[in-house]
């Protein structure tokens, strides 16, 4: 069976095995892109693309093609946003997706989609909002898909073969974020278990 082919924007290695696996099954041929300057550092930036074309190689032999990461955009279209999720997020996808799209159009894809409709910390809506507008924009037909039920086997798989998995989205921002929630969610555990032995 010939598949269509799918220009895929990855966000990291882990995020991409169920994409990948379930746009097959519907009869898709994914190309993954890379275009992620929200990363940082740059040392976290590399590992992750690292782990990517090596599990995009050697397990799902899939092309990667590695598109603009323009930080100096990032820093000066995203980060202004700060700590304010919602429209931080928004202004990041919009970065990296608007990347994807023109990709998708210089190397003549007509479709195209997102790992990030795979993790439950991404903003889902707001993320399929920005795909679907900037692929019209383009002339591409975006394929939004939920992949969070899948969330945890791509955990499982990911694990599995020893993938590395970063605990943030990618910006300092994000890494903040995860380790507050990290931190109260530790505490609260320490809480309880003080409120268990008391009791």
């Amino acid at each position: 069976m010939e598949r269509t082919p799918l220009l895929l924007h990855a966000c990291c290695g882990p995020c991409s095995l169920e994409p990948v696996r379930l746009l097959r099954e519907e009869g898709f041929e994914p190309t993954i892109c890379w275009s992620n300057p929200n990363i940082q550092p740059v040392a976290e930036h590399d590992l992750r693309l690292a782990t990517l074309k090596r599990w995009a190689k050697d397990v799902a032999h899939v092309e990667v093609v590695v598109a603009g990461d323009d930080r100096a955009a990032w820093e000066r279209v995203v980060a202004p946003h700060g700590f304010d999720r919602a429209a931080r997020c928004r202004a990041c996808y919009a970065l990296r997706l608007a990347e994807a799209c023109r990709v998708a159009r210089e190397q003549g894809f007509e479709r195209i989609s997102t790992t990030l409709a795979v993790s439950p910390y991404q903003l889902f809506d707001t993320c399929g909002e920005v795909l679907g507008k900037l692929a019209r924009s383009h002339g591409l037909t975006p394929v939004w898909r939920d992949f969070r039920p899948h969330y945890p086997d791509a955990t499982t798989r990911s694990r599995e073969l020893g993938m590395y998995r970063q605990n943030y989205c990618g910006c300092r921002f994000s890494a903040a974020e995860a380790a507050i929630e990290r931190h109260e969610a530790r505490d609260a555990r320490k809480a309880a278990k003080a409120a268990a032995h008391a009791g």
